[in-house]
This record gives C-alpha cells, structure tokens and sequence, in this order.
C-alpha cells in the first residue's frame, strides 16, 4: 500500500484529500501544510507527496526544492493555477505532476501512476546525466595527470596512462580519483618547494649581503644578491595565484608583508653596520615563511611530501650555516674540536636531514649521485667554516654553500617529479 504525504492549506473550501485517498485504498500517513512538508517528509518518508494548492506560492517551490535533497519523492500537485510561467517554476522546482483545475477523486490512482513514472524516469535521466558529467570531468582529469606525468618524467601519453591504470587497479579507485591525487599531489609539491625557497632566500639574502659588505667577492655577490630579490618576488607571485586564499592568504599575507621590510633594508650599497637589523628582518621571514611550507605540507595529507620539505630545508641550512660563519667574529676552529654552540644547531640539523635522505626508500640513480656530491661539498664547506674569517676561507665558503644550493635544487626538482611522490 502506498503512503501518501498529503499537503493542503487549511481553507473551508479544500477538497476531502485525505478521505478520497483512502476511499481509494491508500495509506495517508501525514497531513500538514505547506510549512510542514519537508519536515513531514523527513519523518514518515511516503511513497509520494500530494498537494492541493489553488494558488501556489514560492513557500511551495522552496520547498519542493528542498524536498528533492532532503527525502526525494515524487510530487503531485491539482492547483487553480492556469498560469504558465507558473507551470515553467514548478517542473523547475522538482513537480512531477502539476493538474490545472481537475482534482477529482476517480482520477487519483490514474495520476498518481502517471506522476510515479514520471519521478522515475526523471529520476534516471538525472542521475544518466550525473553519470556523464563525471565522466566528462575524470577524463578532464586524466588528460590533467597524463600531462604532469608526461612533463615530469619525460614519458609518452600511453605509457602516462598506463600508469595511472596500473595505480588504480591496485589502490582499488577509480582512474578520476587517482588523477586527482596526481594533479594534487603535484600542485601541493610545487607551492611547498616554492614556500620552501623561501626559506633559503632569507639566509642567502643575509648571506650575500655580508659578503658584499666585507668586500668578498663585491661584484658576483651584489648580482647574485639581485637574483634572490628576484626569486623572492616571483615565488610570491606564483603563490598568491596558486594558493587558496581563505586557506592560506593570512600566512602568505604575513610573509609579503614582513619581506617589504626586509627589502627596504636593502637599498643602497651592503655595509656592515646594517646587516645586523638586516638579519633580524630575515630571521622573521624564516619563521614565516617555514609556517606556510608546514602548512602546505599539512594541507596535502600525503606522507611523501615531507621528502621535499626535508631537502628543501636543506637548501636554507647550508645558506644560514654560511651567513652565521660570516657573522661571527671568532677564530678558527680546529679539526678536533666541536663547533661552537652558534654554528653546531645548523650544522647538526643538516647532518640529520642528510642521514634522513639517504635512508627514505624514494630513491633513483640521479638522487643517490646527487646525495653523494652533495657529502663532498658539505666537507668542504664544513673546513671553510672552521677557517674563520681567512679571506681564501670566505670565498670557498661561498662557494661550496652555492654548490650545496645548486645540488639540492636539482634534489627537490627531483623529488617533487619523482613518480613515488606524483602517484602517492
């Protein structure tokens, strides 16, 4: 038996509903007004709503509306309405049935198997269509990861494809869904390496000015110092066209404002009575600019991208352990002893995160090479900063902390392309 929602305002002039349904052998669980339908519906959950409305409002299509989301079923409405414009706001409000002036009770069962059919035909024509539509936007998506697995890997639209296949029949998803993570795990490994250059150019920035000041190199320091002006700026760019600005703008916001100052500080020639102040400004940009790339690394829910935020810290270590050894006005440190307690924090840190990278199974012939040197270079950079303030000490200084630069660049690029990270 079915049962039978019926809606109907309380007027001296409403037809017996509720005596006609049953006389016609259905069950009415609820009668209510228009204000009570979606509530009623919610509660008895009938095989089908019918209203007798002669002038029907937007109360009515609100609610039919919400009807639809809330417990669908099908709609019958007998109204005195004969205007078509009405008509046209009522199949879009989810109407299934709509009688102009011809509510009788013999004609009940009839309609009501009409308006039924009707609600189930529409029903698989939505639901036909939902079905297309996410088609239509996981091949979007496909086409979306194939690309980024085709640039970051040097690999053709086939073998790209089968990758994906391959990585959806063993995580049991679908080939959208496995897309997604790709076009995900993607963008959050580029903005996490952007926030992350962050980082490094603060030290660096420090660093090259000290450099500049002290007369070491004047001329390569001062255009190199060019360049992380540069890089800063465009970083924060991509940033803010990338990032979701409810999610993230406080924290960029904090990072743009407090690098205006930092390069305010930077104008006219380095001296060194100004690296200091210099220095303190940087420092905050650090802070900063660490909290977002742990916060992009959190938003990304995916274990892998702490390989990126590793190496690229690394990148800020050896430009903040370089900046410090040029700050300090100590003598030289013997082989055998410990470096002292301004310059040992940096340096064990990095040792960590080198131990770390060697040990993570997300490996490739071109990370181990570049781990390899990156050791080398990190001895020599280590001698140049128990050399003190020796001006040939200086210049191997910089240039093994640009080399360690350089080094864990191609790293990061390296992790962030690698097909473990792309592909979770």
């Amino acid at each position: 038996m079915l049962k039978i929602l019926a809606v109907a305002p309380a007027q001296p002039d409403a037809p017996t509903l509720v005596t006609d349904l049953e006389s016609n052998g259905l069950q009415v669980c609820a009668r209510c007004t228009c204000a009570g339908m979606v509530r009623e519906a919610v509660r008895h959950a009938p095989d089908m709503v019918i209203v007798w409305d002669p002038h029907p409002g937007e109360e009515l299509f609100e609610a039919t509306r919400l009807l639809e989301s809330a417990a669908p079923a099908p709609v019958l409405v007998f109204t005195s309405d004969v205007r078509a414009e009405t008509m046209e706001t009522a199949i879009a409000s989810g109407i299934d049935g709509w009688v102009v002036n011809g509510y009788a009770a013999g004609r009940l069962r009839p309609l009501i198997q009409f308006t039924s059919a009707r609600h189930r035909q529409m029903r698989q024509m939505r639901e036909e269509l939902g079905d297309l539509k996410r088609r239509l936007e996981e091949r979007k998506l496909v086409d979306r990861a194939k690309g980024i697995l085709m640039s970051a890997r040097q690999i053709s639209e086939d073998e790209a494809f089968r990758l994906l296949r391959s990585a959806s029949m063993h995580a049991k998803l679908r080939i959208g869904q496995v897309s997604q993570q790709v076009i995900d795990s993607a963008h959050y490994a580029e903005a996490i390496n952007r926030a992350g250059r962050l980082r490094m150019l603060s030290q660096r920035i420090v660093k090259l000015y000290a450099l500049a000041a002290a007369g070491v190199e004047v001329a390569g320091s001062r255009a190199l110092l060019a360049d992380s002006v540069t890089q800063v700026d465009q970083s924060l760019s991509v940033l803010a066209r990338s990032l979701s600005q409810p999610t993230f703008g406080d924290l960029l916001g904090a990072v743009q404002g407090t690098w205006a100052t930092v390069q305010a500080g930077l104008g006219g020639l380095p001296v060194s009575s100004r690296t200091a102040v210099l220095d303190q400004e940087a420092e905050r940009l650090l802070e900063l600019s660490d909290r977002l790339t742990q916060a992009l690394e959190n938003a990304g829910l995916t274990p892998s991208l702490h390989v990126i935020n590793v190496s690229g810290r690394q990148r800020m270590l050896v430009q903040r352990l370089a900046k410090l050894a040029l700050l300090r006005s100590g003598p030289a440190i013997a082989p055998a002893e410990p470096l002292p307690v301004d310059l040992a924090p940096t340096a064990e840190a990095f040792e960590r995160g080198l131990a770390y990278l060697h040990e993570i199974p997300l490996s490739t012939p071109l990370i181990r090479e570049g781990l390899a040197r990156a050791e080398a270079t990190w001895r020599d950079m280590l001698a140049a900063v128990r050399a003190g303030a020796q001006q040939g000490a200086r210049i191997t200084l910089a240039a093994s902390s640009e080399s360690l630069l350089e080094l864990f660049d191609a790293l990061t690029r390296e992790y962030e392309q690698s097909m473990q990270m792309l592909m979770g």
